[in-house]
């Protein structure tokens, strides 16, 4: 059976936190491991933190929509936010790079996303923010919104 939510807040660093656990919260319904729930909280700060410093540049008058669907298994995550949005995503997406050096980032949100997800897609346009979207196949299909 299919499930989802969204999720629509304010982009403050303390609202990164809350993304995490109300995810991690709604995917547990699947009985992930605790591998995959720990994968899952962390794409969802890189997301939320990207959008949040990258995407509004921390301007509190900004929103950050999430929507995670459950399908058999498939956990489908997408991060949007409508702010400045990436000029070059495949130089955003290189490990390392990070267009604010001065934060002393890591540069790495990308390539964590990446590692963690089956697969990473992102949509940008320069002044019409970004969509991350994530999907992971989850080790157990025993879904106990069935």
């Amino acid at each position: 059976m299919k499930n989802e939510m969204n999720l629509e807040f304010t982009s403050i660093s303390a609202n990164e936190s809350f993304a995490r656990v109300t995810v991690a919260a709604f995917v547990s319904q699947l009985d992930p491991t605790m591998d995959e729930l720990t994968e899952i909280k962390t794409v969802v700060s890189e997301a939320v933190t990207n959008a949040i410093i990258h995407g509004y540049h921390e301007k509190p008058d900004g929103k950050i929509y999430i929507s995670c669907t459950l399908n058999d298994g498939e956990m489908e995550l997408m991060v949007q936010d409508h702010g400045e949005g990436i000029s070059d995503i495949e130089e955003a997406m290189e490990p390392l790079y990070t267009s604010k050096p001065e934060l002393e980032r890591s540069g790495m949100g990308f390539t964590i996303m990446e590692n963690f997800m089956d697969r990473v897609d992102v949509i940008s346009h320069p002044e019409n923010g970004t969509t991350v979207r994530m999907v992971k196949q989850l080790s157990t299909n025993k879904a106990i919104c069935n």
